[in-house]
């Protein structure tokens, strides 16, 4: 992560440009081009189509196969239907036939760095491990990271559902109309 006189240089020296960032998890043993991923969610932003809340977002992850995608959200008039740039990496990526991710960048051109929404966490939840590090950056060269698991702790996954007892919806109905309502159903 930047030192704060890092971060000062950058900000001092006028580039319009991301510094190389170097972290290190120490659960992942894999390599991570931070920098890349960086540049390539920043230009991603640069696609959002954002005319409703003017707040484009780009993201890149780095995939198991070492391959990087990148999304950006796309708003709609019927809000409802506006697509985080999250979720549009991560569907170009299964698209493509990925099924495993290494880390994830959010890029916003904001003062404030922005994590993932929480409907995007759940999503991110589904394909990369509790560990996966996830971080955010902004123009003014800063970089805050977390896992997965501290972004949606005791995350409803795949797992989990794996994990879970097996109920026959059928037998659980037919059981409830024959005892009927209990008090703590009204």
């Amino acid at each position: 992560m930047n030192t704060p006189s890092d971060l000062d240089s950058v900000i001092k020296s006028g580039h319009n440009r991301l510094p190389m960032v170097t972290m290190s998890f120490h659960l992942m043993n894999t390599s991570i081009d931070w920098a890349l991923l960086q540049q390539q969610a920043r230009a991603a932003s640069e696609q959002a189509y954002a005319p409703y809340s003017h707040f484009p977002v780009g993201v890149a992850i780095q995939a198991g196969s070492g391959k990087i995608y990148t999304g950006c959200n796309v708003e709609n008039a019927s809000y409802g239907g506006t697509i985080c740039a999250e979720r549009n990496a991560i569907a170009a990526a299964i698209v493509a036939g990925e099924r495993e991710f290494q880390a994830l960048v959010v890029f916003t051109p904001q003062e404030r760095l922005t994590p993932p929404c929480g409907m995007c966490r759940q999503v991110i939840a589904e394909f990369f491990t509790p560990e996966s590090p996830v971080a955010s950056c902004n123009h003014l060269a800063q970089i805050q990271q977390w896992s997965v698991g501290e972004l949606l702790p005791s995350a409803f996954t795949p797992l989990y559902l794996a994990q879970s007892a097996k109920v026959e919806t059928r037998k659980l109905f037919d059981a409830t109309e024959a005892t009927g309502p209990t008090e703590s159903s009204n």
